[in-house]
């Protein structure tokens, strides 16, 4: 097993009252490092995050639904999420 925490980063660090989007990109069950797009509703680009080297990443966005787009090496995976004002959603993409 690896040492990648379950979910996103640690929720404690999450800015109070902010929606966020967190989560993880793996492999077969191991993290992948590479970049994660934010896509809105309607497939425009919003904004782009590295992973870290557990494979997590984390967006401050607007509630609505989204897109959450994995480009590392080797492929790509979508992911959709509903981010609810001042709430967390978490997002597991697996490439």
């Amino acid at each position: 097993m690896c040492g990648a925490q379950a979910g996103g980063p640690d929720a404690s660090t999450i800015k109070p009252g902010e929606t966020t989007i967190q989560g993880n990109v793996t492999r077969g069950g191991e993290p992948v490092t590479g970049y994660v797009r934010l896509l809105d509703s309607s497939g425009e680009f919003t904004a782009e995050v590295p992973t870290s080297a557990t494979g997590q990443f984390r967006f401050y966005a607007a509630e609505g639904t989204w897109t959450v787009r994995a480009l590392v090496p080797g492929g790509t995976a979508d992911q959709t999420v509903v981010a609810q004002q001042g709430g967390v959603a978490e997002v597991a993409i697996a490439v």
